[in-house]
């Protein structure tokens, strides 16, 4: 084959590739548009068919996007999924088991991207504080949203994004008003289960705060077996979650990704920033087979302090792919960032993580780490860390670390009499638990330890 047949070949590859199975969500979506004819406030329809016309001349990205160029989503794309119908054989009992069933606090459920009241829990909370279903304030009080609440995700260069706003239905809305203290953590659970047929669900949370308020999010996401003996099934989860935060705000977020072996995760957070907020974010990644999440946060103005935390652990085959980007805007302000992988058997890796600093950006200061712990030898890792300065008054670092466990460290515990496996696992579990160690919530991190512990891999 010559190298031009080579190139016409790739580029009617990648063509397909992009528009494989979009007839399928054009119909979905005209579907969504009919069930929904009339209802909601008036942006939300010529919003629908916005993002719907973006996602169409998107397509699907490819390897030879160089945001996608190590994460494969062919499984994804060729596959035909169907929008979910509302489950009737998921029992509270199964809801209960599934990951931070414990939690005791006022928790918000969806299944398959719907909200589920009779498996909620509302409690007292602060006068004027919102925590509803997405659905309900559109069809309720759609006064309380802004249409730049549902456009802040930009979707002109983000496929995913645009497929979630084209079917923005459902999902969560957390608005605190300004000076309002929450001190119990609130729980938005989606669960999933395909009952019988491949799924997707395009859940979206909006979580808005007032000036000078405080708030925790626990933000988890799990797939549910209809059936104890039944095999975990494949579907399909497209999220978004938009964080607005007032001046001199503060909110600590939780994000808890133990989804199905065979489920595909893709998910946007959009973070905006104004003047002295504090936000900090940890992403704990177990589950899922190819799971990717973007990360972005704006700082916008002066005096912000924004934290991104992440733990990624891949067996199997899976593939965790993990981009973050944090924009400098104005002086003053700091970012810091740790993200560690364990990546075992044929699990693939891959950490982005992106740090702009503008020209009106001076005394900003800005940390990154990534760190990766390979237990075999066909395990994968594509780290990426990237600093853009264009400020001259700037402390900034970053750097990205890949290692096997220690021989000495390995040595001196078996040298006190610990096993060979025991030992792997203590070292492994004393890397990941740097980041569940910093988890506020003590049932949050209570439960991500004993996950832990229950499936540490060991070195092959």
């Amino acid at each position: 084959m010559s190298e031009t047949d080579s190139i016409m070949e790739n580029t009617v590859n990648t063509t397909l590739n992009r528009t494989q199975h979009t007839d399928s969500y054009r119909e979905q979506f005209e579907s969504l548009l009919h069930d929904s004819l009339g209802s909601g406030p008036s942006w939300l329809q010529p919003l629908r068919k916005e993002a719907f016309a973006r996602f169409e001349r998107l397509g699907f990205p490819t390897r030879n996007d160089e945001e996608w160029r190590f994460t494969d989503i062919r499984p994804i794309t060729e596959q035909a999924f169907g929008r979910p119908t509302p489950s009737t054989i998921i029992t509270a009992e199964r809801v209960a088991q599934a990951p931070l069933g414990s939690v005791d606090c006022s928790t918000l459920v969806f299944v398959n991207g719907r909200y589920a009241p009779e498996f909620s829990t509302a409690r007292a909370l602060p006068a004027g504080v919102l925590v509803d279903s997405l659905a309900t304030v559109l069809r309720t009080r759609p006064e309380l949203l802004q249409p730049n609440h549902a456009r802040q995700s930009d979707y002109a260069n983000a496929p995913f994004a645009a497929l979630n706003t084209a079917f923005l239905e459902d999902g969560a809305v957390v608005i605190v008003p300004s000076h309002t203290v929450i001190e119990e953590p609130i729980h938005l659970r989606f669960l999933s289960s395909a009952s019988g047929y491949a799924s997707v669900s395009h859940p979206r949370t909006i979580v808005v705060l007032g000036e000078g308020s405080q708030a925790t999010i626990l933000e988890s996401y799990a797939g549910v077996k209809f059936d104890s003996d039944a095999a975990d099934e494949v579907y399909f989860t497209n999220a978004v979650t938009e964080f607005f935060l007032g001046q001199s705000a503060v909110l600590d977020h939780y994000k808890l990704n133990r989804e199905s072996t065979r489920a595909y995760h893709i998910a946007t957070t959009q973070i905006e920033l104004a003047r002295d907020t504090n936000f900090t974010s940890h992403s704990i990644t177990l589950g899922g087979s190819i799971v990717r999440n973007d990360i972005n946060a704006g700082l916008r103005d002066s005096g912000i302090e924004c934290t991104l935390n992440g733990l990624y652990i891949g067996r199997d085959r899976q593939l965790i792919d993990n981009h973050t980007s944090i924009d400098h805007a104005m002086p003053h302000c700091n970012s810091h960032e740790i993200y560690k992988g364990i990546l075992n058997d044929r699990a693939k890796g891959v950490f982005n993580g992106k740090i702009f600093v503008r020209q009106d950006a001076q005394k900003t200061d800005a940390k990154q780490t990534n760190q990766t712990l390979l237990l075999s030898a066909d395990a994968q890792i594509n780290t990426k860390p990237q600093l853009e300065i264009f400020a001259d008054d700037v402390k900034c670092t970053h750097g990205a670390t890949i290692g096997q466990l220690s021989a000495e460290a390995l040595f001196y515990l078996r040298t006190r009499g610990i096993g060979l496996d025991e030992a792997r696992n203590l070292l492994t579990y004393a890397f990941a638990n740097d980041i569940v160690s910093r988890i506020k919530v003590e049932p949050v991190r209570d439960e991500l330890e004993r996950a832990l512990l229950s499936q540490l891999p060991t070195s092959k």
